[in-house]
């Protein structure tokens, strides 16, 4: 038996002379804008403009706790005695006792505060332990 050639189309017969209607296209559009929407914000790093906000004021407040962590230490070992007073706060064993000891001396006061930042005396007392 064998099968005439004009009486079945081929597939790509099929395709060429498909004519979707606009419904189709549209729901197509929605279905695919959809889509990537989903995978940008899941997998492609997308992130919303409050994310990213929060994100960024996160970012420079933990930069500036670690510049203000870096001029603690720079003007502790600045200090005429630096030395005995290193010896002094390796000697205290507590890590509340070491930022107070920080706090306490001053160095970690940044120009135009009267007081000391948590986070620069926390990394200050850190970076001095070591």
């Amino acid at each position: 038996m064998s099968v005439q050639s004009g009486s079945k189309t081929s597939i790509t017969q099929r395709f060429d002379s498909y004519q979707p209607s606009k419904t189709l296209l549209a729901w197509a559009c929605v279905v695919t804008a959809i889509a990537t929407m989903i995978i940008g914000f899941s997998w492609g790093g997308w992130v919303t403009g409050g994310t990213s906000s929060k994100a960024a004021a996160a970012a420079s407040e933990t930069a500036r706790g670690e510049l203000a962590s870096a001029i603690c230490v720079e003007r502790f070992k600045a200090a005429p005695d630096a030395s005995a007073k290193l010896i002094e706060f390796k000697a205290i064993t507590e890590g509340y006792k070491q930022r107070q000891f920080v706090e306490a001396g001053g160095w970690a006061t940044m120009p135009g505060q009267t007081s000391a930042d948590s986070r620069s005396v926390q990394g200050c007392a850190t970076a001095l332990a070591v």
